[in-house]
């Protein structure tokens, strides 16, 4: 399994090879790009997206423009995610998750939120069928996914071929009962799947069964804790080096069996 260090610090790929995982809207406004040392892979920023907005703001044609310049000026990415439409219930009803996390709502179902994700995704791969775009399965239950990978493959998707597809809106389900049951029934169909946002309990749980993660929970973890020793900004949030021994201790914390995955970039 790969697992990528999500960070919103865009120069980060220049300072390590450790796999990174960052967002497309960080490098949309950079007037240069650093060309990356070691491999990534690009999210889309869908929940900001739909957090803020409750729509997509960005047409496919203008991602697809991002994508195209990320991969010459960065460096060939391991993969994209497409303009997906998670199925939490803060984005389709909207409402808040403390006085700074403030949902608007998409007010759409999730069978509606599911065919918009296949749509998209058909849309850009073909727009750009040369961009390495994964397919994203998006839902709520087990039955949604399914119905979800299902859409995928009447319009002619093969997911057993991709050589990733994304488990979309797991991240707050992914150490419990049902978010288990989710990976393993999408696990039992053949798919390579990357698991968005898990932490170490979700990974202790299901990490044998996925190809790749990411986790941005570092960031979330300094924010609350004084800074490393010698360090002079307030706290370690947006500091490479506390990332790094983080990452350290996540692979450190697993199950040795999975460790020399984990640690592999």
């Amino acid at each position: 399994m790969r697992f990528y260090l999500t960070t919103h610090k865009r120069h980060w790929v220049r300072l390590t090879s450790v796999p990174l995982f960052l967002k497309s809207e960080h490098f949309v406004n950079a007037a240069k790009l650093d060309e990356a040392r070691g491999p990534y892979a690009v999210d889309s920023g869908g929940f900001s997206e739909l957090q803020r907005h409750g729509r997509w703001t960005r047409t496919p044609r203008q991602y697809v423009g991002d994508l195209r310049r990320i991969w010459e000026c960065v460096g060939p990415y391991d993969w994209a995610a497409p303009q997906d439409w998670m199925c939490e219930d803060l984005i389709i009803h909207g409402g808040t998750a403390g006085p700074k996390n403030v949902f608007v709502g998409t007010h759409l179902s999730v069978p509606e939120h599911i065919r918009r994700t296949v749509a998209n995704f058909l849309e850009l791969r073909s727009l750009a069928p040369e961009l390495r775009i994964a397919p994203v399965l998006q839902g709520r239950t087990v039955a949604d996914y399914e119905g979800c990978a299902d859409l995928y493959e009447r319009a002619g998707v093969d997911l057993t071929r991709e050589p990733t597809v994304g488990l979309g809106s797991v991240c707050r389900l992914q150490s419990t009962r049902e978010g288990a049951a989710i990976v393993t029934a999408m696990a039992a169909r053949g798919l390579k799947l990357h698991g968005f946002g898990f932490k170490i309990l979700g990974l202790e749980r299901v990490g044998h069964l996925l190809a790749s993660a990411d986790s941005a929970a570092w960031s979330y973890h300094a924010r609350r804790r004084p800074p490393l020793p010698g360090h002079t900004h307030k706290n370690c949030a947006n500091c490479i080096d506390y990332a790094m021994r983080w990452r350290e201790r996540v692979i450190g914390s697993l199950p040795p069996w999975q460790q020399p995955f984990l640690d592999a970039a």
